[in-house]
């Protein structure tokens, strides 16, 4: 196994985590079935099927329809369907038998007798390279080996990896198959209308619309849809999820369908809380056993904070929902085989100081030294010291640090951490080889805080004071705000509810404990329910205008606060619990009072949000809030308490009886009424729910290579442009196309909800694209806003309109960028959307990983520019007209080749076209990722 060279404490940590599995997936009333059916409950609910991943089998079909309330029914159900397992038994017995790997199968044996199954050993490949691998790269490692078929997964692959000290350098691919998919609601919600549409095509072609289903396990957790309507409230989780349920029950609706719909495919009801934290306190497997193999947990997710789970031990990162939909359906993943930095950690934090802190100074080093594209191995003395939820609050940053995945291999803490969240010793560190190293003594970290713009521009408390001087005279940038010497004193008085109030640049309306960054987090929970009770002992309260709100990651939380005591004073000082999901952290911040909001735009000022989040990217937090910094949710006085509340306050108990009732929905969510139809039924008028155009006229054969002809620049940026600023998110605003297009079909204003909440109808996403209120378009010359310049006319339009215009005319448009383009969240639709808007290829000076494999997924060529070039440097203004040459056959390319790029006014110049691996290539000569699933899967 991954977690030690040591067969022994292999086996010590897969009899822990098996004992655990078996807990965790079978509760005891239903433990007490008969062999057979707990048989078919391993099935439904640990992932059950290596043979459906293999042959596209129809055997798990029967696994979603079972009846679960009567044993007797279940055992006749099972009876009937022998023969299909007898089958599919004997195919498996067949697969194994021929199994490139099969002598170093090896069994687990159980103390009094038997064994608890078998696994791949990696060891017993006697090779003296993998002892020195770190853990991380042994997770893929043992992937390969288990997957490996010499059709999907080949020998030569294995040899990769374990040579990985040599071929990580060059950049060399290979196939990974995740062993489940973690969706949210936001990104959810187009990933199932996108299987639904692909059900469509396949009817359409003739073939069986039935391959279309996720062949490995999919936990679906709806936690991006609450808002933050009503605030300071007892009854404000009820009211909010109420508010919730009626602005999104199509969405819900759909969800339901789909659960029932699509096998092995698990949808957990809103308020049940954020997807990280369900995941780290209850997805989270650790170790799977599949008809008797067991094999190491990993995780894709369509959220890119989906590398919190790397703080339990368990591979998991982000990917955009297009990647995801393809390894629901057993497509193996191709990465390039990544670099691992060492860690090293050392010493113990000091009194005071939080993961908050840590967790920012971490970010900040990474950031300098460069981890894009690469895992983060933690390893060191150090790490003894950090608790699962310091551990797992570095690992969620990953994306802030830039790298794939920050990961804490499987120790004692781990193992202390099961035991803690209700799941049913200790295995030994040893140093490895990592591509570079770095290192940090703990007791150096010291107390601070992130922004205003950036999660990497971490600030020491004792500068805040000095950093926020220097960002109102510095030039508006990422640490600019450019406000002139006699403007910066400036107060803004207004009447909040007939009392008097004022404003002024830095002032804070919106402060908000939210994110499964630090919800996740006992002791800085903890801690800040114990400086709300010392203000409270002072006398000191919230000034009333600023907006409050507590969205705890999971019911967890809520049980330990209310049992500690810590919620009333929480309360009293306007931290009520406001719902349970991804609130202020993703822009569901609701709207600030108008009495607030009003000051803020009439005097121009640059007001504040303060939260315990993981992002605050320009725009993100609320579109009134220009300075947003993430901090801890206490003060940093009020740590040294919290160490002594957390084990009298969590307990096993509240982990087990949360997960046990959300198992079982809420009224809201139980009395939805779907159809039973496996085919959905769409209805045109419906604004969040639409038949994508993506497979309109298809055929069965592939489009092949498209080069670009006198293409218009429909938009020119410059450095950091994140999939913020590209895909819709937030709020969507009363001027915007999107708008327009609600108003137009009757919906009004205050039911427009939020684009997030709109992700499954691509009409209003397409208008959505580019509409950022910051977006910086150096067409525009400096004046900031979704607009650009149509350029046959020299008109100004919102981005939609301008993009209609070219394709209208049949022009195709190219957009230029600088450096990290789509950086952020991983958002699929951030390369939807310039697809459906016509972009057909983006050229920057570097990409974000994940964005630009979407990109590619939507058919979009990406190209970076040479070493030292830009659009500036090369003279480009984007009012020119771009030919992008290709050769004509998709094998005269290969990946990371040349392409020449040139001008109707004369210029030309070389990119590096980025199609990184053989798999991308195949993906765009087919048109994109969803097409070539839907031509293999009709071949087989």
């Amino acid at each position: 196994m991954y977690i030690s060279t040591s067969s022994s404490a292999a086996s010590s940590f897969l009899r822990a985590a098996s004992s655990y599995t078996r807990s965790r997936f079978f509760p005891s009333s239903l433990r007490n079935l008969n062999p057979a059916s707990s048989s078919a409950l391993n099935n439904q609910r640990s992932t059950a099927s290596v043979v459906v991943r293999s042959f596209h089998s129809s055997a798990s079909r029967w696994c979603h329809r079972l009846d679960w309330r009567s044993p007797f029914s279940l055992r006749a159900q099972i009876r009937a369907l022998n023969p299909v397992i007898e089958r599919f038994q004997k195919q498996f017995a067949t697969m194994a038998a021929e199994h490139p790997f099969k002598e170093v199968l090896t069994s687990l044996p159980k103390p009094g007798g038997g064994e608890f199954g078998k696994f791949y050993s990696l060891p017993a490949l006697n090779d003296p390279r993998i002892d020195k691998l770190p853990y991380s790269i042994r997770i893929l490692l043992e992937s390969a080996v288990r997957n490996c078929d010499n059709f999907q997964v080949k020998k030569e692959d294995v040899e990769k990896i374990i040579d990985w000290e040599n071929t990580s350098p060059k950049q060399v691919e290979i196939p990974f198959k995740p062993a489940r998919v973690l969706l949210q609601d936001f990104t959810g919600v187009p990933a199932v209308v996108d299987l639904a549409c692909m059900r469509d095509a396949m009817n359409k072609l003739g073939s069986d619309t039935s391959k279309i289903n996720p062949l490995v396990p999919v936990d679906l957790v709806i936690d991006h849809s609450v808002q933050v309507d009503v605030t300071r409230s007892e009854n404000a989780v009820q009211e909010n999820m109420e508010l919730e349920f009626r602005r999104n029950k199509e969405r819900f609706s759909f969800l339901k369908w789909g659960s029932t719909a699509f096998r092995n495919m698990l949808v957990v009801p809103p308020g049940s809380g954020i997807v990280h934290q369900v995941n780290l306190e209850y997805l989270g497997r650790l170790v799977f056993n599949t008809n008797g193999t067991l094999y190491p947990d990993s995780v894709v997710g369509t959220d890119s904070h989906t590398t919190m789970i790397d703080g339990l031990g368990v591979a998991g990162w982000g990917v955009g929902g297009i990647e995801a939909e393809a390894a629901m359906l057993g497509q193996p993943m191709s990465m390039v085989l990544p670099g691992v930095v060492g860690f090293k950690l050392s010493g113990k934090l000091r009194n005071g100081v939080t993961a908050t802190d840590l967790v920012l100074t971490v970010t900040q080093m990474l950031r300098k030294h460069g981890v894009v594209g690469k895992f983060v191995e933690f390893y060191g003395g150090g790490m003894g010291e950090l608790p699962l939820a310091d551990r797992a609050t570095i690992a969620n940053m990953s994306p802030e640090y830039g790298a794939t995945m920050g990961f804490f291999p499987v120790d004692h803490v781990t193992l202390q951490y099961l035991r803690l969240t209700g799941r049913s010793d200790e295995t030994p560190q040893q140093e490895r080889v990592y591509s570079s190293y770095l290192e940090l003594n703990l007791a150096e970290v010291e107390p601070c805080v992130s922004g205003p713009k950036r999660p990497h521009d971490r600030v020491p408390l004792k500068e805040m004071k000095a950093d926020w001087n220097s960002c109102l005279n510095n030039k508006v940038g990422f640490k600019g705000f450019a406000v002139p010497k006699e403007a910066q004193e400036k107060v803004a008085k207004f009447s909040f509810h007939g009392k008097p109030a004022e404003l002024k640049h830095g002032s804070v309306v919106i402060t908000a404990i939210t994110s499964c960054t630090n919800t996740s987090n006992p002791s800085v929970m903890l801690g800040a329910g114990l400086v709300a009770k010392k203000a409270c002992e002072l006398g000191l309260l919230v000034k009333p205008w600023i907006k409050t709100s507590l969205a705890p990651g999971s019911g967890v939380v809520t049980k330990y606060l209310l049992q500690s005591g810590l919620q009333e004073y929480l309360n009293k000082q306007g931290f009520h619990i406001v719902g349970y999901g991804c609130t202020t952290c993703i822009g569901n911040s609701g709207e600030l009072d108008e009495s607030v909001a009003s000051a803020i735009s009439e005097n121009d000022i640059i007001a504040a949000a303060v939260l315990s989040g993981n992002r605050n990217f320009e725009g993100r937090v609320h579109a009134l809030t220009r300075a947003n910094y993430l901090a801890s949710p206490p003060l940093v006085v009020a740590y040294a308490l919290a160490g002594t509340a957390v084990q009298s306050s969590v307990l096993p108990d509240m982990f087990r009886s949360t997960y046990q009732a959300f198992t079982k929905g809420n009224p809201m969510w139980n009395q939805l009424q779907v159809p039973s139809s496996t085919l959905y039924t769409w209805d045109p008028n419906s604004t969040y729910i639409h038949e994508p155009p993506y497979f309109k006229n298809m055929t069965m054969e592939p489009p092949g290579v498209h080069g670009v002809k006198d293409a218009y620049c429909l938009l020119n940026f410059g450095d950091s442009i994140t999939t913020d600023h590209i895909s819709p998110a937030g709020s969507i605003h009363k001027d915007s196309p999107a708008a327009k297009f609600l108003l137009d079909r009757g919906v009004e204003r205050k039911d427009f909800n939020s684009y997030g909440s709109r992700r499954g109808n691509d009409e209003v996403m397409a208008r959505g694209t580019f509409a950022n209120i910051r977006l910086v378009n150096k067409l525009l010359n400096g004046e900031v806003g979704p607009k650009t310049i149509h350029v046959p006319t020299g008109e100004k339009l919102y981005v939609f309109d301008a993009a209609m215009r070219y394709k209208d005319a049949g022009h195709d448009t190219i957009v230029l960028a600088g450096a990290e383009y789509g950086s952020g969240s991983s958002r699929d639709w951030a390369a939807k959307g310039p697809m459906l808007l016509g972009v057909k290829a983006v050229i920057a000076k570097s990409f974000e990983r994940i964005h630009r494999s979407n990109l590619v997924g939507m058919g979009i060529i990406p190209l970076c520019f040479k070493s030292g070039e830009d659009a500036d440097t090369l003279g480009l203004t984007g009012l020119e007209r771009y030919t992008i040459d290709l050769p004509n056959k998709i094998s005269d390319i290969r990946p990371g080749q040349d392409a020449t790029v040139t001008t109707n006014n004369g210029k030309s110049f070389t990119c590096t076209v980025r199609f990184d691996t053989e798999v991308e290539l195949a993906y765009f000569n087919n048109g994109g990722i969803l097409p070539y699933v839907i031509r293999n899967l009709i071949k087989q």
